[in-house]
C-alpha cells in the first residue's frame, strides 16, 4: 500500500497524522487531499525506517522549498556536498535533491539519505549517464535498474522526463535556448539517435510498479521547460504538459503519488496563467516549480530574480519551490550560495503563505513587529529567518559607530537599546512614537484630575 492507496481506501496513516500536526490541519483533511491527488507525502518505506520525518506537499499545506545540491565532473567533493545538504536543511529546506553528476555519486546519495530526515529526490538518468560513455548507449533496462536501485537506497521522489515525446522535438526549433533541461536534452538525444519513442514513456507502467513497491513519489520532469523569457509559454512547453496530465492519471491508476515539475524562465505577467493551466491539465496534482526566473539579465543575482517569480507562483498555486542560488547559470554553488538561495526561497514561500492566509502563517511576523517596537533585539534575532546574519549586521552597525561597542548582557545577549544606527536616538520613529504615547498618557491623566 502507498500513501495514495491508503487514502483512497479511507485510512489515515501515521505519516498523514504527522503531516496534519505540522500543518495545523485535521488528519482527515490530509487523507482527503492525498486521496484526491492534490497532496503528496514523499516517504520511501526505506527512508522512513531510517528516520524520515514526512511532509505534505500540496495547496492545502504550507509552501515547501527544495534545495538542489550535488557534485559535478568539474567541481564538488562528496564531503563538501554533504555539508551543503546539512546547511540547506539548517536554513529551512524542506526537501533536498541530489543532482550529482561527478564521482562517487552512488555513495554520496546513500550518505545523504542515511543522514537527513527530510525527503530526498534524484534524477536517476544522471547516474545512468555517468556510467556510460554516451547516453545513446543506454538501454531501457539499464534505466529501470537504476530507478529500482535508487528506490532501494531510500530515495523519496524521482524526476523522470517521461512526457517528452518524439513529436515534440520539432517544436523547439524556434527557441533561442533549445532544450535546457539536462535530463530532457539527454532523453532527446537518445530518441534521435535511436529514432525511437522516449523509453521512459514506453516503459512507464514498469516504472510505476517500482514506485508502488517503495512508495516513491513521481516528480514528472519538464524536459521542455523554457530556458529564457523568449521561449516561455511556447507550444513545446505546453505539448509536454498535456502528456504530463495523461501520465498523472496513469500513475494514479497504479497507486502512485505524483508531482508535476514546472517552468524555469517565465515573465511575471505569464506566471498566473502557467499555474492555472498546469492545475487544469494535471487535475490538481501538486506543482513543483524552478523559480520561475522573471528576467534573464542578472547572473549572480538569480536567487533574487527567481524568488520574485517563486513568490508569485506560490501565491497562484505552486505547492513547492525549487530554489535558485546566486551561482545559477554560472557554476556550482558554495556554502554561502546555498544559504542565500534557501533564505531567499523561505522568504518567497512564507510571503505566499501569508497572502493565502495559511494557518498561523503570520504569527511570527506579528511577534517580530512587537519585538521591533519594544526594541527587543534578542527576540528579533530569534524570530529572524537567518538569526546569525541579523545579529551580525546589528553588531557590525554598532561597532562602526564612533567610540562605541555593542552593548551585551553577561549572558551574551544584546542589551536593550532604544534605537539603531540607521536612525540614532533623535530620529528613531519607534522611539519617538513611544515618547508620544507616554506624553499622551500623561496628558490624559492630567485632564482627568
Amino acid at each position: 500500500m502507498t500513501q495514495y492507496t491508503e487514502a483512497q481506501a479511507g485510512r489515515i496513516t501515521p505519516e498523514m497524522e504527522l503531516v496534519a500536526q505540522k500543518e495545523h490541519l485535521t488528519p482527515s483533511k490530509i487523507r482527503d487531499e492525498v486521496a484526491s491527488g492534490k497532496m503528496v507525502i514523499p516517504a520511501n518505506r526505506i527512508h522512513l525506517q531510517k528516520g524520515l520525518s514526512p511532509i505534505g506537499i500540496g495547496n492545502a499545506a504550507t509552501t515547501k522549498i527544495n534545495a538542489n545540491l550535488g557534485n559535478s565532473a568539474l567541481a564538488g567533493e562528496p564531503c563538501c556536498e554533504l555539508a551543503k545538504v546539512r546547511c540547506a536543511i539548517y536554513y529551512g529546506a524542506d526537501t533536498v535533491m541530489d543532482l550529482s553528476t561527478g564521482n562517487d555519486i552512488d555513495q554520496l546519495r546513500q550518505n545523504v539519505i542515511d543522514s537527513v530526515s527530510v525527503p530526498v529526490g534524484t534524477v536517476p538518468l544522471y547516474q545512468v549517464c555517468e556510467q556510460l560513455d554516451d547516453i545513446v548507449d543506454m538501454t531501457a533496462q539499464q534505466f529501470i535498474d537504476a530507478v529500482e536501485h535508487q528506490a532501494k537506497q531510500g530515495v523519496d521522489y524521482m524526476t523522470i522526463h517521461c512526457a517528452l515525446l518524439q513529436r515534440h522535438l520539432p517544436l523547439v526549433d524556434s527557441r533561442l535556448t533549445g532544450i535546457v533541461s539536462r535530463g530532457g536534452s539527454l532523453t532527446a538525444k537518445w530518441m534521435v539517435a535511436h529514432n525511437e519513442e522516449n523509453p521512459f514513456y514506453s516503459h512507464f507502467d514498469e516504472l510505476c510498479e517500482i514506485m508502488s513497491q517503495y512508495d516513491v513519489t513521481w516528480s514528472l520532469g519538464d524536459g521542455l521547460r523554457p530556458g529564457c523569457l523568449h521561449d516561455a509559454s511556447d507550444s513545446a512547453q505546453f505539448a509536454e504538459l498535456s502528456v504530463m496530465g495523461e501520465l498523472t492519471k496513469r500513475a494514479w491508476s497504479h497507486g502512485n503519488q505524483v508531482m508535476i515539475e514546472g517552468p524555469g524562465h517565465i515573465p511575471m505577467n505569464e506566471i498566473e496563467m502557467n499555474i492555472k493551466r498546469q492545475q487544469e491539465e494535471c487535475f490538481g496534482a501538486p506543482f513543483y516549480v524552478l523559480g520561475p526566473v522573471v528576467c534573464d539579465i542578472a547572473p549572480g543575482y538569480d536567487h533574487i530574480t527567481s524568488a520574485i517569480g517563486a513568490a508569485m507562483a506560490a501565491m497562484y498555486g505552486a505547492a513547492m519551490l525549487c530554489y535558485v542560488t546566486p551561482k545559477e547559470h554560472l557554476g556550482l554553488p558554495n556554502m554561502e550560495d546555498v544559504r542565500n538561495g534557501v533564505i531567499a526561497y523561505k522568504i518567497a514561500a512564507h510571503s505566499a503563505d501569508i497572502a493565502l492566509n495559511r494557518p498561523l502563517a503570520r504569527e511570527r511576523d506579528d511577534a517580530m513587529a512587537k519585538a521591533r517596537f519594544n526594541f527587543d533585539w534578542n527576540q528579533q534575532f530569534q524570530l529572524a529567518l537567518d538569526p546569525e546574519r541579523a545579529k551580525d549586521y546589528y553588531e557590525e552597525a554598532r561597532q562602526s559607530k564612533e567610540n562605541s561597542e555593542p552593548i551585551f548582557n553577561e549572558d551574551g545577549t544584546v542589551a536593550k537599546e532604544h534605537f539603531c544606527t540607521m536612525c540614532g536616538p533623535k530620529f528613531c520613529a519607534m522611539k519617538t512614537t513611544a515618547d508620544l504615547n507616554r506624553l499622551r498618557s500623561e496628558q490624559k491623566a492630567d485632564n482627568a484630575k
